[in-house]
């Protein structure tokens, strides 16, 4: 195939418009036209675009606004060596008509032919309206040019700028779209900083509009070297649901887990798993992942892929063991996450659950203290709150032991409680999409039954702030908002699944669970710096009988009757005994 080299084509260019131009402001002037004048403006036009930003390969089909741009500083430069010196013979306001002109002339054909090269041949055969007209809505609109859908609306909540238009693309309210009354094919939300009741607002005021919703990640996720379009997903549930805390302070979780040696217990769980993304994002030395479970240690250590990562492959239960793990590795941080944290399979395991939650955090606590970690940070759970299970009690005495141990003031030892982390396994979200795909039904254990829920990254970064203001003998609460009633989290399912064919079965409330969970145990918590994070009030148990209780309990026969004595405001809901 023939090709034309592009200075050449450049310059065929710049005399044509050049000619053109100067033909056009003489006759507008009524002056004769000047050889001269328009061969050095021609001449010096093309040096400059020889020698300004390589003017002469400047791609016209890949052309953006910084195109235009270079394009007009190009040929405006020359004008102040020419102007100057045909001053006086030549009026300036003929030279500055000229230059204009000229200047609008190439901009024009250079959109024009960037206009036809990139018009989609595709069929528009789906109709998309996005909401947000920011600088992700405009990049995505682009996006979406070559492909089949045609963007027939932006939607935008300020104000200004409702009304107008972006590329012929009219900017509406809701108010105003929902008066169009149409069904459309998709609506995108484009709108990565929207908070969950922005999104939740509108999800629920324009999804009867739309055959499909999707989302944009939030700017956290978002990859700016991939074209937005690839990224949209569905809208699901955690989107629904997820709290983004305006309080999360990264810089103070960087200066606590920097260059620090970490390590994370329970590593391969859903909490530890993400604790140890977070403290390699937030540069610690070395991150020593302790997991009994060899398919979760492999997993989150090919994962990370760090040579600063070491798998230790133990169960926290093995007080020997552990020992040379922390003699080894001497940690700064520890961080506990290990533990049985199922309701119903607690119950039925009574001897392993004390075993491992109370006897695991112990063996964690008491080696923290002896090879001198700086930080232990327990996580606890809202299950601990006036529990009605044996699981919550465990956590609750572990608690208990954090709060009252003698650390002699070389570890500050702290707790961290909130409630459900969405998509966790073992949580309800992952078991109502199975039952989803499977045709349903989906079961819900009572129509009254709510929960508290947040995302797991953003739990995760906020027990490291929580640890890094702690003292010692804390119990952290995380705010997490408002309790949701799982019936509805169901609904919410299904309606975005398309599958409304699918009903839902009421099976009665498991073994030690209760209608809802709570966070506080009294209203003499105390606020911290951050509202997202609460201290809970203390409660003093002595050490010395604590250690005894915790001796007679795993040897007693009735476990249930020793942890009430514990924790007094342990009342079982055990419904296998009624």
């Amino acid at each position: 195939m023939f090709h034309i080299d592009k200075r050449i084509l450049n310059f065929l260019v710049i005399i044509t418009l050049t000619i053109f131009s100067f033909a056009w402001t003489f006759f507008i002037f009524h002056k004769p036209f000047d050889w001269f004048l328009v061969l050095t403006v021609i001449a010096l036009r093309m040096i400059s675009s020889l020698i300004l930003f390589k003017d002469f390969s400047l791609s016209w089909s890949k052309a953006t606004q910084k195109t235009f741009i270079l394009k007009s500083i190009v040929y405006i430069t020359p004008f102040f060596l020419y102007a100057p010196y045909f001053h006086g013979e030549v009026r300036f306001a003929l030279l500055a008509s000229e230059l204009f002109l000229f200047v609008f002339s190439v901009n024009f054909l250079m959109y024009s032919y960037y206009f036809i090269v990139n018009r989609s041949k595709v069929q528009k055969t789906k109709r998309v309206v996005i909401y947000g007209a920011g600088k992700a809505g405009m990049k995505l609109e682009e996006e979406f040019r070559p492909s089949k859908y045609k963007v027939r609306y932006f939607i935008d909540d300020d104000k200004i700028i409702q009304g107008r238009s972006i590329d012929g693309i009219r900017i509406l309210s809701k108010e105003n779209f929902k008066e169009k009354a149409k069904k459309y094919d998709l609506l995108v939300i484009a709108m990565p900083s929207a908070t969950q009741e922005q999104i939740n607002s509108v999800y629920k005021e324009l999804k009867e509009y739309f055959t499909e919703i999707q989302i944009l990640p939030s700017l956290e996720e978002i990859l700016r070297d991939k074209d937005f379009s690839t990224q949209l997903k569905d809208i699901s549930v955690e989107d629904l649901l997820a709290r983004h805390p305006k309080d999360l302070d990264k810089q103070r979780i960087e200066n606590f887990i920097k260059d620090k040696v970490v390590l994370i217990t329970g590593a391969g769980g859903s909490i530890g798993s993400e604790i140890s993304r977070q403290c390699k994002k937030f540069g610690a030395k070395q991150l020593i992942l302790v997991d009994h479970s060899e398919f979760n240690l492999y997993s989150i250590t090919d994962e990370l892929n760090s040579n600063i990562v070491v798998p230790v492959m133990q169960t926290v239960r093995n007080f020997g063991f552990l020992e040379e793990t922390f003699k080894k590795y001497k940690p700064e941080i520890v961080i506990h996450a290990a533990a049985y944290k199922h309701v119903p399979l607690v119950e039925g395991n009574i001897l392993e659950g004390i075993s491992n939650n109370i006897m695991g955090t112990k063996n964690c606590i008491d080696l923290a203290i002896k090879y001198k970690a700086e930080k232990f940070v327990l996580i606890s759970t809202d299950k601990a709150v006036r529990p009605t299970n044996v699981m919550g009690t465990t956590k609750r005495i572990c608690e208990l032991y954090a709060q009252n141990i003698n650390t002699d003031k070389n570890t500050e030892i702290v707790a961290v409680r909130f409630g459900n982390v969405l998509g966790s396994s073992g949580s309800v979200i992952p078991k109502f999409k199975s039952q989803i795909e499977k045709g349903g039904p989906i079961t819900v254990t009572h129509p009254d039954i709510t929960r508290y829920f947040m995302l797991i990254p953003e739990a995760c970064e906020l027990v490291l702030q929580a640890a890094s203001i702690g003292k010692g003998g804390e119990i952290f609460i995380l705010d997490m908002g408002e309790p949701i009633k799982i019936v509805d989290l169901a609904k919410n399912m299904i309606e975005l699944s398309g599958r409304n064919e699918i009903e839902i079965e009421y099976c009665g409330l498991r073994p030690g669970e209760k209608l809802y969970e709570e966070l506080l145990i009294n209203d003499s918590d105390m606020k911290t710096q951050y509202e997202s994070i609460t201290v809970a009030s203390p409660t003093k148990y002595d050490i010395e009988k604590l250690n005894k209780d915790i001796e007679e309990l795993l040897v007693c026969e009735d476990k249930i009757a020793k942890l009430k004595e514990i924790v007094p405001e342990f009342n079982h809901n055990n419904l296998k005994d009624k």
